[in-house]
């Protein structure tokens, strides 16, 4: 088979990595893909805002099936172009992507469907959110309602730092905003928990508890991801119950009556209150750390599990683990995630000593003459897997440590909550 893959980042090259271990699979082709990914598939750039240029390069290759990584070509429609072009795809529709592409149309859903989330206001513009602001307890989370790329979230506070927060978003700081959501601040921990299902069968992927602050003790502002850890320190059995139960089911149940089907990846961001889980955010594929984070862990061959979607027909697989603690850690261009500069060299691959669990998933790079340099601000991710958080961490530490980028940073401290 060829396949081929949509974007260009960690979770991309993460994917790309479990492919390759495919017998099944003659060629990967991503688009656009990035220095890691070359090594092991065909990189290609060309416009993915043009569907008809991809369409005839699919085409004219013979790939049979493609898979979307990020989430603004499932937002933007892609699934449904290629399906009604007959290219077997690996994805959500346009539809059941709102329920990334607009947190609005989430909390409906929540409202409808008695889904357990946090209380919310819609707003329109900034002058009924500021008088709103003027009421509210604090603690308040502020959202803009379209993609952010995981940035687009803001824990205030006070009431100034709410109507900067809304002020910002409405002055297009994440894009054209036409709507903010304010909602109350639940106090508990993280959590994110990941399905897959055809449509029909659901089959959890695994846990994992992200860290998007950018400085150590989850302080700072938010970015797409520092690090991740898996599992997450507090899935148990009822949990899980809970969570299928109260969150993920009655969410794709919802979906069916708006006249789709949930096909592929579904990301719950969830916050767990004294045993209680509350939906955060939904995201409609895998996560960016987590993904990194969670793939190594997988033995069941991974292009069964996506054809399976596809077909309807994943209740037939049986997706297998490891039973082994994943830790990975990201390195950022310094500036992350405001201003940082690009194009900048990264030298000492040849130091790096990866053992048998030891993975390096790519992220903002480039390759021109043999030389790989940064191209965004999250660069690479160093993943390791052992039978304790803590080993992880030292092996992912001394990992950095030898390829010792001077113009990037990291988290030190990714996985505190599990490590003594």
């Amino acid at each position: 088979m060829k396949v081929g893959i949509i974007g260009s980042g960690g979770r991309e090259h993460a994917i790309c990595f479990s492919l390759k271990k495919s017998k099944k699979i003659e060629k990967i082709y991503c688009f656009p893909g990035n220095a890691g990914t070359e090594e092991i598939a065909e990189n290609i750039n060309l416009n993915l805002n043009n569907y008809n240029e991809l369409k005839e390069f699919i085409t004219k290759q013979g790939i049979d099936l493609i898979i979307v990584g990020p989430e603004k070509p499932l937002v933007d429609g892609i699934v449904d172009f290629l399906e009604k072009n007959n290219i077997k795809v690996f994805g959500p529709n346009k539809l059941a992507a709102k329920l990334e592409g607009s947190k609005i149309f989430t909390k409906k859903i929540c409202d409808k469907y008695k889904i357990p989330t946090a209380k919310f206001g819609v707003f329109k513009n900034f002058n009924t959110s500021k008088k709103f602001l003027t009421k509210i307890k604090y603690p308040t989370v502020v959202k803009a309602d379209n993609l952010a790329s995981g940035k687009g979230v803001y824990i205030c506070a006070n009431q100034k730092e709410a109507n900067n927060a809304v002020k910002e978003i409405f002055k297009g700081k994440f894009g054209k905003a036409k709507n903010v959501l304010i909602e109350e601040f639940l106090i508990g921990e993280e959590m994110s928990y990941f399905i897959v299902t055809d449509g029909k069968t659901i089959k959890r992927f695994d846990t994992a508890q992200d860290h998007k602050r950018v400085f150590e003790g989850d302080l700072g502002a938010n970015t797409g991801g520092m690090g991740a850890y898996s599992p997450s320190r507090l899935i148990n059995d009822d949990l899980d119950k809970k969570i299928l139960k109260k969150i993920i089911i009655p969410t794709l149940k919802a979906i069916k009556e708006y006249g789709s089907k949930y096909k592929g990846f579904l990301y719950a961001g969830l916050m767990i209150v004294k045993g209680e889980p509350f939906l955060i955010e939904y995201n409609v594929r895998m996560g960016d750390p987590e993904c990194q984070t969670i793939i190594p862990k997988l033995k069941t061959d991974i292009l069964d599990i996506f054809l399976a979607c596809c077909n309807e027909s994943l209740n037939k697989i049986n997706i297998r683990w490891n039973n082994k603690k994943s830790l990975c850690v990201v390195l950022c261009s310094k500036g992350y995630p405001d201003k940082f500069k690009k194009n900048l060299p990264i030298k000492n691959f040849n130091l790096l000593n990866l053992g048998k669990n030891d993975y390096l998933f790519h992220a903002g790079t480039k390759k021109i003459k043999n030389q790989i340099f940064s191209q965004g601000g999250r660069v690479l991710n160093f993943v390791s897997l052992s039978n304790n958080f803590s080993r992880a961490r030292i092996k992912v530490h001394k990992n950095l440590e030898n390829l010792n980028w001077k113009k990037g940073y990291y988290r030190k401290d990714i996985g505190f909550k599990v490590i003594p």
